[in-house]
């Protein structure tokens, strides 16, 4: 009994540890990756906390002092992981009538650059008819694929890059005032372009891709983290409507976006609908959000959905907004503290950047 003890006690300090690190702001990747696999660690959390009950002796003060630490694991993820399940209340409202000139359906596509499945995913386009694709790691071989949509897709925006940053939109509807910005990293892009719906109205659109932190690509989270918060303060200065979409390398319930979040003031749709994981698609067990879709309170909500694979490590995000007309809609996200301002201005100032580096446009 003894030895089963101490094997569990071992679990749960290597548990604790896991579960603790993630809230020191420290940028270090092996901080930052701890953010991702949340669910995962609920899902241990609460299978070592059935075995700690029944294989340990309940009537020892110790047993229950691993089973309070355990329980403390998984109420903390709990905290975290509960948003994106359907037991929360909706953050973005359900449209409630489907209105075609105000109406925008968007794909946004990781294709894994070595990827040569290109007509899995043009299979995927013809299905669901989006108005707007976003593809992400797209290099020069994949545009040239890509460019068979043109006669769907006539108004583009092509930076095909080989370094796993190459970035392509097609979208049926027209674009103007498009730009590519090097935002914090000099080969790493971002595209910024302003979207006429059929109705006339503008919809100003930023797709993003920072690089995350790992140690193949960035020692730290600074430079996605930063890329992030000049995006999400140029945008809460805006009235114009606004959607933001990428591979952000950060999942949705981490603490830095929810900072995105909060600075922008943006709403996420997948609040109160589900996790939506696309990566990765090739381990069931291992999967999380990492692309995403937030939008301004202008819009509600007609469908969201995960499309099946087409060969990349990540799925596609599919997503259908209305854009409402009006003060009709009375919707909020996450509210900012000055610790927030505070600590959105630390990263910005440590990788020297400003909000006035972000493409704005509609903006006169």
């Amino acid at each position: 009994m003894l030895n089963l003890f101490v094997s569990f006690l071992i679990i749960t300090i290597i548990l604790a540890i896991l579960t603790l690190l993630p809230i020191w702001r420290f940028e270090a990747w092996w901080v930052r990756s701890l953010d991702f696999p949340r669910l995962q660690l609920l899902v241990v959390s609460l299978f070592l906390l059935l075995m700690e009950a029944v294989l340990l002796d309940l009537s020892h003060y110790t047993t229950w002092g691993l089973l309070i630490v355990v329980f403390f694991c998984v109420v903390y993820h709990a905290w975290w992981i509960i948003p994106y399940t359907r037991v929360f209340p909706i953050e973005v409202k359900s449209a409630k009538r489907a209105d075609n000139q105000r109406m925008i359906r968007i794909m946004t596509a990781n294709v894994l650059t070595p990827n040569r499945n290109a007509e899995a995913l043009i299979e995927l386009v013809r299905k669901n008819v989006p108005d707007l694709i976003v593809t992400l790691e797209s290099d020069g071989w994949w545009q040239v694929k890509l460019d068979t949509l043109e006669s769907d897709y006539s108004y583009t925006i092509k930076c095909p890059l080989d370094n796993l940053y190459g970035m392509h939109v097609y979208s049926r509807f027209p674009l103007t005032e498009s730009k590519v910005d090097y935002l914090v990293a000099p080969d790493i892009p971002s595209i910024h372009t302003l979207l006429t719906l059929p109705s006339g109205d503008k919809i100003r659109h930023h797709f993003l891709h920072p690089a995350p932190p790992s140690p193949t690509e960035n020692d730290e989270s600074s430079e996605r983290d930063a890329e992030l918060i000049i995006v999400a303060k140029s945008v809460a200065e805006t009235d114009t409507p606004v959607i933001v979409t990428g591979d952000l390398n950060d999942v949705a319930w981490s603490e830095t976006t929810r900072l995105f979040r909060k600075i922008s003031g943006l709403l996420d749709p997948r609040i109160g609908r589900g996790m939506f994981n696309t990566f990765h698609a090739d381990y069931w067990f291992m999967r999380w959000p990492l692309d995403h879709l937030f939008h301004s309170d202008h819009f509600t909500l007609s469908k969201i959905s995960r499309l099946a694979g087409f060969g990349s490590d990540h799925f596609a995000l599919f997503t259908e907004l209305v854009l409402e007309t009006g003060n009709n809609v009375q919707q909020s996200g996450l509210k900012t503290s000055e610790d927030d301002l505070t600590w959105a201005k630390d990263k910005v100032d440590d990788q020297n950047v400003s909000k006035y580096d972000v493409s704005r446009p509609g903006t006169s």
